[in-house]
């Protein structure tokens, strides 16, 4: 028999479009088929697919330890989500193409193009969004592993995509954010005023391609001219060995005018875009992704004047009925801020009232004293209270209208206190 040979070898997904790596979430199941094209008879031992998802962080530190002498030390640190292991083609029971005949331990696989179904699902849990960074990643994959005798394996990896959803439609992600600071340029003894900055934000969490309406108050009484800007920072964390590693980088900014001295400025919704970034990955151990907005006073020839506003970046859109609630508490100028509570409902109006006349005037004028005490005898007070709360307010006048009789034997005016 003359001995086959292994033409391709490849993995592929059960997805819509096959040109792009398909996306999954925790619980979701993967499924997808093994292709293996075969030229003449191949003997064969296994078939394998094993589906893997790891974070891993690795960096290197260099240090001196005398004058011409120094060592390296690594930080590594790994952490698997994913585990997932089938027998295609092999002892193991699984399944395999009916072109596969078994021989002494050894299947054979027929001349041909020949495709083995494989699925799985993700753990139910809080994954680690897939994420490519300078010292560490978090990647998920299929690889398929194809045994033959006294040969070495063929190999082949495809990797897929896990997002940890975030949904920014809640309470906590809706919240305003908001902040203010001050700074003065040099000592108590010179001249030069502060320079002062107020920022506010609709919300905490966005997801990429949002837009983020800025409201802000910048006033420069110093002696200098300043520029207020904005960006956009992620922060990249990972940790190994009780040490960490931080990269900061901005991904999106905007530039304001020029200020100068005595000047102030007012940003009524300065729009920030979010381009296409990873979301923040903030349940990981070992790699941590956060989002910040960052609004500065550049200061030439000094220290700036920063605010900086801690953001989430979600997978979950803003809702319709969200998006409402945030614009609506977004309204008004940066100069309204502390006054974010409701205007009180006016009241209604006297004439709107179906008081009848009788009754009113049965008040107005007062009833016979018999009819009165009759009354308090058997009606309860509560009944008082709530009659007397819907009639109308009596007239204003300067001049009392009903005024007292006067009284020869009581004097004007109190006496004095000894």
């Amino acid at each position: 028999m003359v001995l086959g040979k292994v033409r391709a070898l490849a993995v592929s997904f059960d997805t819509p479009n096959e040109s792009e790596l398909p996306v999954f979430s925790g619980g979701e199941l993967v499924s997808g088929r093994v292709l293996v094209e075969v030229a003449g008879d191949l003997r064969v031992r296994s078939l394998d697919v094993t589906a893997r998802g790891v974070a891993k962080v690795r960096w290197t530190e260099s240090r001196n330890a005398g004058a011409n002498t120094a060592y390296a030390q690594n930080y590594t640190e790994e952490l698997e989500y994913l585990h997932h292991r089938d027998t295609l083609i092999g002892d193991e029971p699984g399944d395999s193409s009916s072109s596969a005949a078994a021989d002494g331990g050894v299947s054979v696989l027929r001349a041909g193009l020949h495709e083995f179904a494989f699925s799985f699902h993700l753990p139910h849990m809080a994954l680690a969004t897939s994420f490519e960074g300078k010292h560490g990643s978090v990647r998920y994959w299929v690889k398929a592993e194809l045994r033959r005798p006294w040969m070495l394996p063929v190999k082949v990896k495809k990797e897929f995509v896990v997002f940890e959803h975030i949904d920014i439609n809640t309470p906590l992600l809706l919240a305003p954010q908001a902040g203010s600071k001050e700074k003065t340029l040099c000592c108590w003894l010179c001249a030069s005023g502060p320079i002062s900055l107020s920022v506010k934000v609709a919300r905490k969490g966005y997801t990429p391609g949002d837009s983020i309406q800025i409201f802000a108050e910048v006033e420069n009484c110093s002696a200098r001219a300043v520029v207020p800007k904005a960006a956009l920072y992620q922060t990249q964390t990972f940790f190994a060995k009780g040490k960490g590693k931080e990269i900061r980088r901005p991904v999106s900014d905007l530039s304001g005018e020029a200020l100068a001295r005595g000047r102030s400025q007012s940003w009524d919704g300065r729009v920030l875009k979010i381009p296409p970034v990873s979301p923040s990955i903030l349940d990981c151990p070992i790699i941590r992704v956060e989002y910040a907005l960052v609004v500065y006073v550049d200061v030439p020839g000094g220290l700036n004047l920063s605010l900086s506003l801690p953001l989430v970046i979600g997978t979950i859109p803003l809702h319709t009925a969200a998006s409402r609630t945030a614009s609506i508490s977004s309204r008004g100028s940066a100069s309204s801020w502390l006054a974010l509570a409701e205007r009180p409902e006016a009241p209604p109006s006297y004439s709107e009232l179906a008081i009848p006349e009788s009754h009113r005037r049965r008040f107005l004028h007062g009833v016979p004293e018999r009819e009165r005490e009759r009354e308090h005898a058997s009606a309860a007070l509560l009944t008082y209270i709530t009659e007397f709360r819907y009639l109308p307010p009596p007239l204003y006048a300067e001049v009392d209208p009903y005024p007292e009789p006067a009284d020869p034997g009581r004097p004007d005016t109190c006496p004095p206190r000894r």
